[in-house]
């Protein structure tokens, strides 16, 4: 379900997938071959929210803005299942797993991989290519060159799905 508000409408690029029951609603703006799944909600009513091309927001995510802090995520983001995205940057590749928490102010630079259940706050500095783990979560240790690749690969296995799912999903009655 996509929704205006106000006078903010949502702005969606090409080849993307909005499953039937997930919400966007507002200021947003989705790049190209972006999918957002089940039960997901996008909700740009307190800032903007900006969703990268090839980027996936997966079941039951919510991804919601906070004046002063609105949501970026770049090119080939990969959102876990459960996962809260607040107020935070996301850069280019990188993978927030699943039930993972942003917070507030929080930025991920690009080619990072954020723990399953990892608690990311405003204060915690990160450099490019790092695991982020913990609840506080921590800067753990730099990712190798083959995991990186591996970051990458999560965001095709969705941009596949789009098609299949475009095409093949339907309603059982």
């Amino acid at each position: 379900m996509i929704y205006s508000l106000k006078d903010k409408k949502p702005k969606m690029g090409k080849n993307n997938y909005i499953a039937p029951n997930a919400t966007i609603v507002g200021d947003v703006e989705l790049g190209e071959d972006v999918s957002i799944w089940f039960g997901a909600v996008v909700r740009g009513d307190m800032s903007k929210i900006i969703i990268g091309n090839s980027s996936n927001i997966q079941d039951n995510c919510i991804v919601h803005g906070d004046a002063p802090y609105p949501v970026t995520l770049g090119v080939g983001v990969t959102v876990g299942h459960n996962a809260i995205i607040h107020g935070c940057t996301i850069g280019d590749n990188c993978l927030i797993g699943m039930g993972a928490i942003l917070l507030n102010g929080s930025t991920i630079p690009k080619n990072c991989l954020v723990g399953a259940g990892s608690v990311v706050g405003a204060n915690l500095k990160i450099e490019e290519g790092s695991l982020v783990i913990g609840n506080p979560a921590v800067v753990k240790k730099k990712l190798s060159d083959k995991y990186i690749e591996y970051l990458k690969y999560a965001k095709d296995v969705y941009i596949k799905d789009i098609d299949i799912y475009t095409k093949e999903l339907e309603e059982v009655k």
